[in-house]
This record gives structure tokens, sequence and C-alpha cells, in this order.
């Protein structure tokens, strides 16, 4: 059995790789974008006029800009959805808008990230901010979609054990998560695998607890030191920091937290409070991303 398991694990491999480096054509017409005598119309006017398959696809009318994009997503190995497809949140613009201004900010913060704390020895990091409404859990799920669209294996957990809000983004069906964790009632297996990103992971938070200061108190830094074996990038969503004191535990064992702000919601004098409080538990704030979701 496992060396059936092993081969299938390398045919399944190469499938990936053939779908790939597979051409345009090969991409549209293994997708039922077009037929085999579509494919045939197209190649005489590309050779007619010396255009690009897709290019020649388009003019035809056989294709639209999505349906390219996405064979292109394949042969880049960059993996994002189209309008209608999975069944995901349209505000994971990550997934839906990967071309779009806001997506390249949140690569830009990416990168930032990259350079100034996960290429070290980090491995975990808190998104917090002081109240509702100002983009944290976006963020936190937006942010994770790109990540895992680098190659890095990404985990993804709604630490926010009051009103979660990651499993409605991604339509998560299972009722146990984080909490459960911490509390005994389940184990790591309880972490959802998106297929549909090469290696994005979510710990939806669970069942919501009555104590949920003393489960992130007991038993957190436990589950992430287990975790950080498993992932390269951890994020992790909290409760805002003024409802409760959660964002400052769980930012206490990551050892590093990246404020998120809304513009025009979020007082300075009230943001330096919060940087200062996260600071006295020994996180290491990177910066502030000021949001506009």
């Amino acid at each position: 059995m496992q060396a059936e398991t092993t081969i299938n694990s390398k045919m399944s491999s190469k499938i990936t790789k053939l779908q790939n480096t597979a051409s345009m054509g090969a991409l549209l017409l293994d997708a039922g974008k077009i037929s085999p005598r579509d494919a045939e119309r197209i190649i005489a006017l590309q050779k007619q006029k010396g255009m690009l398959f897709g290019d020649a696809a388009k003019a035809l009318g056989l294709v639209d800009d999505d349906d390219i994009q996405k064979a292109l997503s394949y042969q880049f190995d960059f993996p994002f959805l189209t309008a209608g497809e999975e069944n995901f949140s349209q505000e994971l613009v990550a997934a839906y808008q990967p071309m779009s201004t806001q997506v390249e900010a949140l690569r830009a913060v990416r990168g930032q990230l990259m350079l100034r704390w996960f290429s070290n020895v980090h491995k975990t990091l808190t998104l917090v901010s002081l109240s509702r409404g100002e983009g944290r859990s976006l963020m936190a799920a937006n942010l994770a979609i790109v990540f895992s669209q680098l190659g890095e294996r990404t985990l993804l957990i709604d630490a926010d054990l009051r009103q979660p809000r990651q499993h409605a983004l991604f339509k998560l069906q299972s009722i146990y998560g984080l909490s459960d964790v911490l509390a005994g009632r389940a184990d790591l297996t309880v972490i959802t695998r998106i297929p549909a990103f090469r290696d994005l992971s979510i710990l939806p938070a669970g069942t919501i607890p009555p104590n949920p200061v003393e489960l992130i108190s007991r038993g957190l830094k436990k589950c992430l030191k287990e975790l950080q074996t498993q992932f390269d990038v951890i994020l992790i969503d909290t409760p805002p920091a003024e409802q409760a004191i959660d964002a400052q535990i769980v930012a206490s064992n990551c050892g590093g937290s990246l404020l998120v702000v809304r513009q025009h919601k979020t007082r300075m004098n009230d943001l330096q409070l919060l940087k200062d409080a996260l600071q006295d538990t020994g996180s290491q704030c990177l910066g502030v991303v000021l949001t506009d979701f």
C-alpha cells in the first residue's frame, strides 16, 4: 500500500508538471474552452497573422481575457481563481483579482516581511488591529494567499475565538478548529488544506469557547512549536485589541506583530499605545499596514 501511494504521488507530480509546461492551446482544450475544430481555426489565423495562440483565440471570439489569464496561471505555476470559480468570498482579492493594485500592495507587504522577518528563523506573525472593521481579517486572509502563491508552505490560523471570520471567508464546513485543539478535543488534523492554492492551509477558530484567554495562554505556545515544523509561514488573525487581551497574548508567543489600521478611523495616539503594549509583551512590531478593504 505504501509503494502504491508513492507511485500515485509521483504520477500526480508528473501530471502537474506536464500541465505547467503545456501549450496555451492544450490548456484551453483541456479546460473545455475550445474544441479541436476551434483549435484548427485558431492555428490557421495564428499562422496567417503571426499572432500568439491566445490572441488569435480572442480575435475569433472563442475565449476571453479570464480564460487566457487562467491558462497563463497554469503555465507559470501561479494559482488564482476566476469569478464564480470555487465558493470563496469575493473579498479574497488575492484569489480573484491577482493583477489589481490592491494585490500589488499585498505583494509589497509580503516582500518586506520576507526580507525583514521570515528570512530569518521566524515563522509566525500575528496580525493585530485596535478595533473591528479595520480590515485585519481580510488582510490576514489575502496575505496568506499571496504567501502561498510564492510557494511558501503557508498556514492561516484564526485565533479570534470570539467573532471568527476565516471560516466564512473560505467557506469552511469543519466545526472544529484552534479552540478544540487547545482544549484537547481535537488534534491538528482539523487543519484544512485549500486545494485551489499551491500551499495554503487554514486552522479555523473552531468552537466558540467560554474561556478564550485561558485556552490561548496555556496551550498556544506548544501548538505553534509543533506547527513550525510543518509550515514556512504562519499568519495569525486575532480579536481586536480594544476588545480583549487575546491579541497581546498571541503576539507574545509569536515574537512579531503587524499592525492593521484603517484610514480616517484609527487614532494615532491609540495606535502608539497599542504598539507600546505589544512591545511590552516582547513582540516586535514590524510595521503598520493601512487598509482600504
